[in-house]
Parts: C-alpha cells; structure tokens; sequence
C-alpha cells in the first residue's frame, strides 16, 4: 500500500469526517482489549497548526511533533494510547520516530507530514514488537482499512476517559470535526490532553494558526482538572481546502465552538467527576486577572468537595478568591458572588438561601458567578467536582 486513495468521507459512525480525510483504529498491543492506536489523515496536501506543553517533561512524541508541525503542513496524526513514551531516554526517541516512519511509509506522505500523539503510563518503553507486526498487518489491508469514524477515533484515544469525546460545526460549504481525550493531569499550560481539529475549508497556514490560537485561550486554556500539567499534551488542526475558502470569522467562531463543546465534555468527564464546574469572574481588571481568579476558585479542593456534596459553603469561594494576594486592588466590599442566579455574597444569606444554593449544587452543571468590581474584563474557566473516585483512580492507575 503506497498511499490511502480518496473514498467515502464518512466513517463507520454517524458524525464522519469533514470531506478528503479518512481514518483507521486499531488494537496494536498497548493494551489488553480495544483499540489504541488510531491515524487520521487527509488525501490531499492541507495546511496545519499546533500547540503543544510546556512541561519540561515533555515526551518524545511531543519533540517531535513539535518539529513536523513547525512547518505548517501536516497531513496526519497518529494516536498511541495507554502508554505516554515518556522519560524513555534514547530509545523512547527511536521508537516514537520509528512509529512515524511506519504510518508515514503506509500513507504514502513524508515522516515530517505526520504528527504522532503518545498518552498513558510514563516511564515504560512502548511495546515495539506488537507495534510493529500491527503496522505491517495494517499496511497489508490498504485503504479498506481506513473506514473509521470520528468516535471510533475518539475511543481509540481513551485512556481513563469514560466516554469518547468528539464535536463537529458546519461553515459556509466546510465542516470542523474535532476529537479530543484528556481526563486526568490536566491543567493545560497551552492545550489539553490531546484535541485534534479536522476542516475541509480552505485556509492559509496563518490564518489556521491565528484561529487555533484564539480559540485555545479561552477554552483548553481555561480547563482544569486537577491542576497537573501532562508532559503529552498536544492540539492540533489540519485543513486541507476540499469544500472551498470559507469567511474566516466564521470559520474562527466555528472552531472556538467545537474547542468550547470538547473542553466542556472533558471536564465534566474529569477522573471520578460527577458535575462539570464552570466558574465566570467578571468585572477584573483585565483577562489574565479574571482567569487567575477565576482559577484559584475551580481548583480549590474545598470548593471542589463542597461542589460534589451539594454543600452550601459559599464562604470557600470567597476564600479562594483572597489567596490572590499579589491582587492588591480587589476589595471584599465590591465582590459579588452568586451560585447559578442565587447571591451568596455580600448579602447574609437567609436559611432558605442556603436551600435554594443547595439545590443549584445539586444540579450536573454548577456555575459560579463572581464580581470584582474593577473593571470590565471577565473570563470563564472549567472544571469538575474532587470526589472518592479520583482518588481511587489514581491511587490504583498502574496496579
């Protein structure tokens, strides 16, 4: 097989891929049952944009990738789940280039047009003999095996994820379907777990970058689970033309929709979460002030822990917001704190206040709402509740 030839759109799922891409998912080894190794490409050159960590940990997947995606020409990505190829050493490098070398071999394109995505256990080598045979086996099927969907995809990147995370838009004549995995050590410091963006508009490279970026900011940028940044994290768009040029405001409002549907679908589905928590801080001074605020509140675990048992503790928000105490303008007498449309401060809430809040808590999504009093900035950020499962979770991950 010397190249994947254009075929359906659509994958085995409902969703489907924006027009000229195709997909395969796969068991290669890494783990014991399902598929975890998966690879979206396009059938036509297409532009590209990506982000990765910041982590000085960053894996050899990430090296890499971030050396390919410099060029702004991907034409596809591979996925290998259960296993983060981190903290490998020489060998790790060898395997994830190796890895690339292989699915680029299959697709037909250049090593440097691949972008390979690496999430799981760290410090143990990937499982290159299995890999391998599995990857021989696939170039052997050829394009009859590129008949996976978007979930099929999004599945084949679960690690603790409890359930495969995918969104789509439509602008002008394109689409933007985007894939995403990412429960647990996450607090992104550039993007999210892993998130990859597929559109058949038809975009500059430039253009692409700026709209990633934009979007990334204020949703994978605003998303916190347990405020661990993951030295695998990647996001990346891919754009190959196929359905025409497209207005490019839109195009960028489309993309942040899709980013915003997947922040919001990996946080509420954080390791052993049972609510999403969304927390809006206004009135700041500027936008890095109410995201830090906004922060210092969804990653408090006592406002975490009161959010999950429906407690009324609206006094652990108030908290979180004085740990800022470089924030030498915010004054207590002009904050504002509400739980749903329910203010909790400064008004001394009455008895059936407090049942009424209790009741907002109790609800699958809980937002909070502060005021600052400053200014006209706000940002809004996202996360989930701390519960007894996290803990078990993560007290067991490798055992």
């Amino acid at each position: 097989m010397s190249h994947i030839d254009a075929a359906t759109d659509r994958g085995t799922d409902e969703l489907g891929w924006p027009a000229g891409f195709r997909a395969y998912t796969g068991n290669g080894g890494l783990r014991a049952h399902g598929d975890d190794i998966s690879i979206v490409v396009s059938e036509r050159p297409s532009v590209s944009a990506a982000m990765f960590t910041r982590s000085r940990f960053a894996g050899p997947a990430v090296v890499l990738s971030r050396a390919h995606a410099a060029g702004g020409r991907l034409r596809a990505v591979t996925t290998l789940a259960q296993n983060a190829n981190v903290a490998t050493g020489r060998q790790g490098e060898e395997n994830a280039a190796e890895v690339v070398g292989r699915v680029a071999a299959i697709l037909g394109v250049p090593a440097e047009a691949v972008l390979i995505g690496s999430t799981g256990v760290i410090g143990r080598p990937l499982p290159m003999a299995a890999i391998r045979a599995h990857l021989e086996a696939t170039a052997e099927r050829g394009t009859a095996a590129f008949a996976a969907g978007p979930v099929d995809v999004a599945r084949a990147m679960m690690t603790t994820d409890t359930r495969p995370k995918t969104s789509a838009r439509t602008v002008g004549n394109a689409r933007v379907v985007g894939v995403a995995k990412g429960v647990g050590m996450l607090e992104p410091n550039m993007a999210t777990m892993l998130a990859y963006l597929f559109t058949d508009a038809e975009l500059s490279a430039a253009e692409l970058d700026g709209a990633l970026r934009g979007a990334v900011e204020r949703t994978f940028n605003c998303l916190s689970v347990d405020t661990d940044t993951s030295t695998s994290d990647t996001v990346a768009a891919l754009a190959n033309g196929a359905a025409g040029p497209v207005d490019l405001g839109a195009f960028s409002a489309a993309l942040a929709e899709v980013c915003l549907d997947l922040t919001e679908q990996l946080a509420s589905d954080g390791e052993g979460a049972t609510k999403l928590l969304r927390v809006t801080v206004g009135q700041a001074a500027d936008y890095a002030q109410a995201k830090r605020v906004a922060k210092s509140v969804v990653n408090s675990p006592l406002v975490k822990t009161a959010v999950h048992g429906a407690d009324p503790n609206w006094g652990r928000v108030v908290m979180a917001i004085g740990k800022n105490t470089e924030d030498t303008d915010i004054d207590p007498a002009k904050v504002t704190v509400r739980f749903g449309g329910t203010e909790v401060y400064p008004a001394e809430p009455a008895a059936e206040t407090l049942a009424k809040l209790a009741e907002t808590m109790r609800q699958d999504e809980v937002d909070i709402t502060v005021g600052l009093g400053i200014g006209d900035a706000a940002a809004t950020v996202y996360g989930c509740d701390l519960t007894e499962g996290y803990i078990r979770v993560n007290a067991d991950y490798t055992t």
